[in-house]
């Protein structure tokens, strides 16, 4: 095991991280209650200027195998714990994260490049999913169907004939899976593990998370807060346990048969490869993936409300939300004015520090993404697309780009892809019907929305022949999603749904049980074998 330097500190604008348990080198795996690491050691780093902020010992498969067996272990005694004791923890867990808002967020902010409100905002969304939480673990139930003979027996008011045969009940019974598997991305660390990790837990299930390798220190810090709340009410540490790690942990869960259900959350192309591995041992998948989400504003539509959604739609998160606004389809009475008014939009947009005031703008995550970037412009340029304004990277240390606002034609072949940053594609429509079918034209299924006035627009627009995306908005954006929402999409986006009503079905076995308490043995379809 590696030792650690006494000398080694922060530099002064780090220092705040100490609040929220983070320290110059950090164990990245919360092993049944101990932090410890046998993998590779590395720095998390500030995408604002590309310098380390803290060095992070990953986790090895080892370090996993140990974690698991623990966290299986801890899932007999979780799951027999009565709902709403669950969902106390679950309140506890709220508070806790509640009691550092301001740290979290700025933390966030500071290692994944997204600006302070965003931060805050985020983390607010897990407290959110706690309290959410919270109310659904007093209202798990399965539903039950009585046939009994006498009606004055009957306890609930169902037909009579709901099952077969007299002096039978039949139930259904949810029960908890065991263990759910959580893989997050760096756009969203925390936010995507409330929706899953909030539900699951209450659900009955012990979690087990693999947070993005590039932002490892929200991963401790949330942990090291959760990992509290657990100790204080003498319950196994291992019902919630999380590793910093790359690819090799995420592999080990998506083969483990102990984990009955992995969420995972990246790109379509990583998705699939999940869902193949899952499949082939007949566990289940929720995926999150790509998306490729379109606004689209008709000739009646309020213009100066549509031009505000789309600017944050496409810039916000540097254009690294799943649901950012990527092609912006314009009815052709409203086109130019549509476009004159965002790019004059664009001119007030701060690029900056993402924890400076006023900055709306932050830099992308990784140099990579910033490659990323300059490689996308090149391919749009050779795909007949016309720079109307950005379209270049910002010469300093961070990953800043300009925010790129390109004209094109909906057929090109770079506009059916997700290129992860704030690249906006202008399209021209002349009918509902055509702007429609360019919404479902593109391979990913996730956010779309319509600016109109009309109703008649707007119910075809949500209907079968409408939108064919898992969030369908109007007159909002089409980022922005609330929990109370099921969040998800169709197509290459995965079909998985996260939060929303009926969510915590997918984190429960169901069970139908019928049973006999009478004296004589009919079955089903008349058969009676006496």
């Amino acid at each position: 095991m590696l030792l650690f330097r006494a000398d080694m500190s922060f530099a002064k604008e780090y220092k705040f991280l100490t609040e929220i348990g983070i320290e110059p080198r950090n164990y990245g795996c919360f092993v049944d209650g101990s932090w410890k690491g046998s993998g590779s050691v590395v720095s998390s780093v500030n995408p604002a200027n590309n310098k380390p902020i803290a060095e992070v010992v990953e986790g090895s498969y080892q370090d996993y195998e140990e974690g698991m067996q623990a966290c299986f272990e801890a899932s007999k005694i979780w799951m027999q714990l009565p709902a709403p004791k669950r969902g106390d923890i679950v309140r506890q867990i709220g508070d806790a994260l509640r009691a550092k808002l301001q740290y979290l967020g700025r933390l966030l902010s500071l290692e994944m490049g997204k600006i302070l409100p965003e931060g805050i905002g985020e983390v607010q969304e897990v407290i959110d999913m706690c309290d959410f939480a919270v109310g659904l673990s007093r209202q798990l139930n399965g539903s039950k169907y009585f046939c009994i003979e006498y009606d004055s027996y009957i306890i609930f008011k169902i037909k009579k004939d709901v099952h077969e045969s007299p002096n039978h009940m039949m139930l259904e019974m949810w029960n908890p899976l065991g263990v759910v598997g959580v893989i997050t991305a760096f756009n969203f660390p925390c936010a995507v593990l409330g929706w899953n990790a909030c539900i699951a837990l209450v659900c009955g299930n012990c979690v087990v998370w693999k947070g993005a390798p590039t932002t490892p220190l929200i991963t401790i810090a949330m942990t090291k807060l959760v990992g509290e709340v657990l100790v204080l009410n003498d319950l196994p540490a291992a019902i919630f346990t999380s590793f910093c790690g790359g690819a090799e942990i995420g592999q080990a869960i998506a083969k483990d048969t102990r984990i009955p259900l992995v969420s995972f959350t990246g790109s379509s192309k990583v998705g699939l490869m999940v869902q193949q591995t899952v499949s082939q041992r007949f566990g289940k998948c929720l995926l999150e993936l790509s998306g490729n989400n379109a606004i689209i504003i008709m000739g009646d539509a309020d213009i100066k409300l549509a031009v505000r959604s789309v600017l944050f739609a496409a810039v916000g998160t540097a254009g690294q939300r799943c649901t950012t606004c990527r092609r912006l389809l314009v009815h052709e009475t409203v086109y130019d004015s549509v476009v004159d008014q965002l790019l004059e939009a664009y001119k007030q947009v701060k690029i900056g520090d993402p924890l400076g005031k006023g900055t709306l703008l932050g830099p992308l995550h990784t140099r990579a993404s910033r490659e990323n970037f300059e490689k996308g412009i090149k391919v749009i340029k050779s795909q007949g697309g016309k720079i109307l304004t950005g379209g270049s990277v910002i010469e300093s240390e961070g990953n800043f780009v300009q925010p790129t606002i390109v004209e094109i034609s909906p057929s090109a072949d770079v506009v059916k892809e997700e290129l992860f940053g704030p690249v906006l594609y202008v399209l021209k429509f002349k009918t509902f019907e055509e702007a429609v079918q360019i919404n479902n034209s593109v391979p990913q299924g996730l956010s779309s929305s319509i600016f109109t006035r009309s109703p008649e627009l707007l119910f075809k627009w949500i209907g079968p022949q409408g939108s064919d995306c898992g969030i369908v908005n109007v007159n909002i954006p089409t980022n922005g999603a609330e929990i109370g929402g099921a969040f998800g999409g169709e197509k290459g986006t995965g079909g998985g749904r996260e939060a929303g009503s009926d969510s915590w079905k997918q984190y429960m076995r169901r069970s139908t049980c019928t049973i006999n308490y009478g004296s004589e043995l009919p079955l089903a379809q008349g058969i009676n074998f006496g």
